[in-house]
């Protein structure tokens, strides 16, 4: 049980994540409840879509929703169930419950939680492997992503179960291991939790006894951030690109209208480790005008960054 100082200190430094006022309500219906997934130690909830025309063998796509938000009101906005009907791909969408979390954020900072086959890490992992199974879904095509917190979440299940994914993608989110404690979590996202990329690396590689092949990343940032300061992103890159035992200096770098895009590849050409910087764009997940629909945290800046991700993932 958290002490009275731990609980104040949480409580007040949700206001720089997500005001629950601000959480829209979304139209439910496309989003299916999957039950019995496990132990589920993280007492997580779990939803998904299959699409009725999903051919054998799909993709399966994780989705984490970020703080103060359900995963109907996730999936409205960003147009995964969607993409998925155009694709022909399944998404999942685990959902946090307000007795673990008062305010829906995925657990990132607790070491329970964040522990391969323990807590909300291994919940997720078990509700994977239920959808994968109960509806013959491609073990070797598994993705996910997150917002926020969820980005955060994104980044512990990378880390903790690298041999589970072909490819991620984090938003607004934060490098795996960085915090312990909310007071720490707090101070990562601020930006003034520094630690050094050896000391990143060295997070990710003993989250598991994983060797390798490892997965891909696609990471998403507001310069504009205030929330999830924008060095976050460069601490994710730098965890990434020790993984995949790359250097500093992308390989390309482009300008795409209000994004740079920065990539680093391997010796074939593939892109490996990807920054996407979007400039005067704050605390949020970009979404355009095709796909999905603007909200809270989910920002109209002519930019999906759902379509942009399934094409890096190179399943749309």
């Amino acid at each position: 049980m958290k002490s009275l100082a731990e609980n104040f200190v949480y409580l007040s430094g949700l206001r720089y994540w997500m005001s629950p006022e601000e959480s829209a309500a979304a139209p439910v219906g496309r989003l299916a409840a999957l039950e019995d997934f496990g132990s589920n130690p993280g007492e997580l909830g779990a939803h998904y879509h299959i699409p009725a025309s999903c051919p054998p063998r799909a993709p399966l796509v994780v989705v984490l929703h970020g703080c103060t938000q359900s995963a109907a009101a996730y999936d409205h906005h960003a147009g995964w169930s969607q993409l998925a009907d155009e694709a022909g791909f399944a998404v999942l969408y685990p959902e946090q419950q307000q007795a673990n979390n008062p305010n829906l954020c995925f657990n990132w900072f607790q070491p329970g939680d964040i522990r391969r086959d323990g807590g909300e890490a291994h919940s997720i992992r078990q509700m994977i492997e239920a959808l994968i199974v109960r509806h013959d879904l491609d073990s070797d095509r598994i993705f996910i992503t997150g917002l926020s917190a969820g980005g955060a979440m994104a980044a512990v299940m990378l880390a903790t179960y690298p041999e589970l994914f072909a490819s991620g993608a984090v938003i607004a989110g934060l490098a795996y291991g960085g915090a312990n404690t909310m007071f720490e979590a707090l101070d990562c996202m601020r930006g003034s939790r520094a630690s050094s990329d050896a000391d990143l690396l060295g997070l990710v590689q003993s989250a598991s006894s994983h060797g390798g092949p490892w997965p891909s990343i696609t990471i998403w940032q507001g310069a504009a951030d205030h929330t999830v300061a924008p060095s976050n992103a460069d601490h994710i890159s730098a965890q990434w690109r020790g993984i995949h035992d790359l250097g500093a200096v992308p390989d390309r770098s482009e300008t795409l209208g209000i994004r740079v895009r920065q990539s680093w590849c391997d010796e074939k050409g593939n892109t490996l480790v990807e920054v996407n910087t979007l400039q005067d764009m704050g605390h949020g997940a970009p979404v355009g005008d095709d796909l999905g629909s603007a909200g809270p945290y989910m920002l109209a800046v002519g930019v999906s960054s759902t379509r942009e991700i399934a094409q890096f993932w190179k399943i749309s």
